[in-house]
C-alpha cells in the first residue's frame, strides 16, 4: 500500500486535509492522536512521564496535556527527553495499525516527520503549507497562546522553506474550504493512480 506521509507547520491545516481524505474512505493514521493513546492511563509511557515530572500534570486522573506541553517548550532538555520516549513508541504503534490495511494508499499524518528523520516511513511527502503570518495568527487563536509561546512552538519545527523543498506535492491552505477540497480531489486521484501504477505487474 502506497505511505502518503502528511506533514506541515502548525496551524497549516493537516487535520482538516486529513479529514478530506478521510471523507474518500483512505485510511488516515495520526500520530498525535497515537501520541494521545500513548498517555492513557496505564499506559508504560503514561508511568514514565509521571516519574519525570511527577503527579501535578494530572486532572482528574488523566495527563493535563496543555501543561505538560508549555513545560517541554520551555525546557530543550525535557522536550528532548519527551520526545525520546514517545517519537519510537509513535512510529512503532503506527506500524502496528497499518498492519490489515487494504485500499489503495493511506494517508500517515506526522507533524514533525522530516524532524525526527523519518522521511524514510512513507513513500511520498505531502506538505500543507499557508503563509507565515496567517499561520502565527491562527496558532495564536486555536491554543490562545502569546507572541512568545508561539515562537517557541514554531522553533522546535523545520523552517517552511527546508520543508517546502522536500515535498513531492504541496497544498497550498490560504484560500477557501472549497479550494482546499478541490486540491485533495486531484491528489486523490493521483495517488489513486500511481498506487495503481506500482502494483501492475
Amino acid at each position: 500500500m502506497l505511505r502518503i506521509g502528511l506533514t506541515g507547520g502548525i496551524g497549516c491545516g493537516k487535520t482538516t486535509v486529513a479529514d478530506l481524505f478521510a471523507g474518500k474512505e483512505i485510511p488516515v493514521i495520526d500520530a498525535d492522536r497515537v501520541s494521545r493513546d500513548l498517555v492513557e492511563p496505564g499506559r508504560p509511557a503514561l508511568d514514565a512521564i509521571i516519574q519525570r515530572f511527577g503527579p501535578d500534570l494530572f486532572e482528574d486522573g488523566r495527563l493535563d496535556r496543555v501543561r505538560l506541553r508549555k513545560i517541554v517548550f520551555s525546557s530543550p532538555e525535557q522536550r528532548k527527553w519527551l520526545e525520546s520516549l514517545l517519537h519510537p513508541l509513535i512510529y512503532e504503534e503506527m506500524e502496528a495499525r497499518l498492519q490489515g490495511l487494504s485500499a489503495p494508499y493511506c494517508v500517515l499524518v506526522v507533524p514533525l516527520l522530516l524532524e525526527t528523520g523519518r522521511r524514510d516511513f512513507v513513500d511520498r511527502l505531502l506538505v500543507v503549507d499557508c503563509p507565515a503570518k496567517e499561520q502565527r495568527r491562527r496558532i495564536k487563536v486555536r491554543d490562545e497562546l502569546d507572541d512568545g509561546e508561539v515562537q517557541k512552538v514554531l522553533s522546535v519545527q523545520l523552517a517552511r522553506q527546508d520543508r517546502l523543498a522536500a515535498a513531492d506535492d504541496i497544498i497550498e491552505n490560504s484560500g477557501k474550504p472549497e479550494e482546499l477540497a478541490v486540491q485533495v480531489d486531484r491528489l486523490h486521484q493521483a495517488y489513486v493512480d500511481l498506487a495503481a501504477s506500482r502494483s501492475a505487474p
